[in-house]
């Protein structure tokens, strides 16, 4: 039996739920994990329902019959086969500390992914993406070959058939068409609880200010810098009797762990770009290890 992911975005009206359920029961179909949310303030409705194809219906043949209903209520939908594994681009600088933890666990299947190449402006984590035969790009950056250095990274993507690019720590600030070209599809990740301590040395200003709490933030990259929609962050408690290199180790192991979930979340389908915000369903106690093998 195959299993596949539906999402849903549209105006929030009465009966929606209900001819969704309905429509996948009449083809055969079992659910097995549905999350939904109105958002009252913008009148937005989403939806993410994970089911069974009982009777073995393609996704095509899926699609093709849930197509009066989508356009019954005006709304944006995809249907996924859960099989498929995303595949994804990881981009690096000098800071190689999520990219090691990405690299694990996709390693060890808990990052269900294809990962399609790595690329740096540095050579520094070239061994560490050879020795996993996965394909290292070394596109160096300067202000004065940046649009070709874009363009070579496009061509990347391009070719490998790329549909997520995962900025790993990657220390060049994208163009605002290349942010647009691949909108909701770029993931950041911020050395800090946005939005505060933006700019360099996030850390030191945060020990300056003796803060209780470190953070990390991971978001869809927009042009706006830094101000992308939200997808995932946590904190770290500390005390006044730790130093500034504490801060930083505590920092990066932070900053792996948000990163890690936010693609976890996306590849899964999981997140809706609502506006400047997100909407990201859990997942549920027992859907999450069928995701995590994928």
């Amino acid at each position: 039996m195959t299993s596949y992911v539906l999402t849903v975005s549209c105006k929030s009206t009465r009966g929606i739920v209900a001819a969704i359920s309905g429509y996948l029961a009449a083809e055969g179909c079992n659910i097995i994990d549905s999350s939904q949310f109105d958002d009252l303030d913008t009148g937005k409705f989403f939806m993410r329902v994970s089911f069974i194809s009982e009777e073995g219906l393609s996704g095509d043949k899926l699609l093709e019959g849930f197509a009066p209903i989508a356009e019954k209520f005006a709304m944006t939908f995809e249907m996924h086969d859960s099989a498929h594994r995303m595949k994804v681009l990881l981009m690096v600088s000098r800071f190689g500390h999520c990219l090691n933890d990405l690299l694990y666990r996709w390693k060890i299947g808990a990052l269900p992914i294809e990962i399609v190449g790595v690329i740096s402006n540095h050579f520094d984590y070239q061994k560490v993406v050879v020795n996993h035969d996965i394909p290292f790009h070394h596109i160096p950056v300067t202000k004065a070959n940046k649009p070709q250095a874009e363009a070579r990274i496009m061509e990347v993507v391009e070719q490998t058939g790329t549909e997520l690019i995962v900025l790993a720590r990657y220390m060049q600030i994208l163009s605002d068409s290349m942010c647009q070209k691949m909108s909701g599809r770029i993931i950041n990740i911020h050395h800090s609880f946005l939005p505060s301590f933006k700019g360099a040395n996030p850390y030191k200003q945060a020990f300056e200010r003796g803060v209780k709490l470190i953070g990390a933030t991971a978001h869809y990259v927009t042009a706006d810098l830094d101000e992308g929609p939200i997808i995932e962050q946590d904190v770290a408690r500390i005390t006044h009797a730790q130093s500034g290199e504490d801060y930083v180790s505590i920092g990066r192991d932070v900053e792996s762990q948000v990163l890690a979930r936010a693609i976890h979340a996306h590849i899964h389908h999981r997140t809706f770009i609502n506006g400047n915000r997100t909407v990201v369903f859990p997942a549920s106690p027992g859907s999450y290890a069928s995701e995590r093998m994928g």
